[in-house]
């Protein structure tokens, strides 16, 4: 049985292991950026798109798309795009465009705070579940809505504390529409 100072050694060692292998990179900052360009076929979208999000291996979130974001995705070996954004919020064929790139596309538009109702986030869900281990792109204008959908599909639908559904919106772009998601995971559905 480990004690809980072993643990805390433990984590103070594995801690000191990571600061060295950033150490040992010419620029520890861009290990990540690295990583993920392996992970998308050499492609640095963190370099093309704006916001960007990386909350899994599988997962890219970030704001609105354009033809050149769309390549990037394609390029980076996205299976679907999935777009929360409003058709009035669209400046061009979406759809078009990443279908003629290769990929799949999910139109589910969630115009807002107005929009985070349970039968929005079950037709989430229920987009993510029939393409459950592709590699995915979600967007909206900014990752906000798309954070909004994660953390109220976790506390509502997969039963997550608070804490952690919150935490996972976050990682997913959450950030305007907070307080709102807060208040709204209060409520039992």
């Amino acid at each position: 049985m480990t004690s809980h100072k072993d643990a805390t050694s433990l984590k103070l060692s594995d801690s000191s292991v990571m600061t060295d292998t950033a150490a040992a990179n010419d620029n520890g900052a861009n290990n990540n950026a690295t990583n993920n360009s392996t992970l998308d076929n050499g492609v640095d979208l963190a370099a093309v798109i704006d916001p960007y999000f990386r909350p899994d291996a599988n997962t890219i979130v970030c704001g609105a798309l354009d033809d050149t974001k769309v390549l990037a995705l394609a390029k980076a070996g996205i299976e679907l795009v999935i777009n929360l954004q409003p058709d009035d919020e669209l400046s061009f064929d979406e759809s078009a465009a990443v279908e003629r790139a290769g990929m799949q596309y999910e139109h589910l538009p969630i115009n807002g705070a107005a929009d985070l109702k349970q039968l929005k986030i079950l037709a989430f869900d229920n987009i993510l579940r029939q393409h459950y281990g592709k590699k995915i792109a979600v967007h909206c204008g900014s990752g906000n809505r798309v954070g909004a959908a994660i953390a109220l599909r976790a506390g509502w639908l997969r039963g997550r504390k608070m804490d952690t559904a919150m935490e996972r919106g976050r990682s997913h772009g959450l950030t305007k529409l907070e307080d709102e998601v807060y208040k709204r995971l209060l409520v039992p559905r």
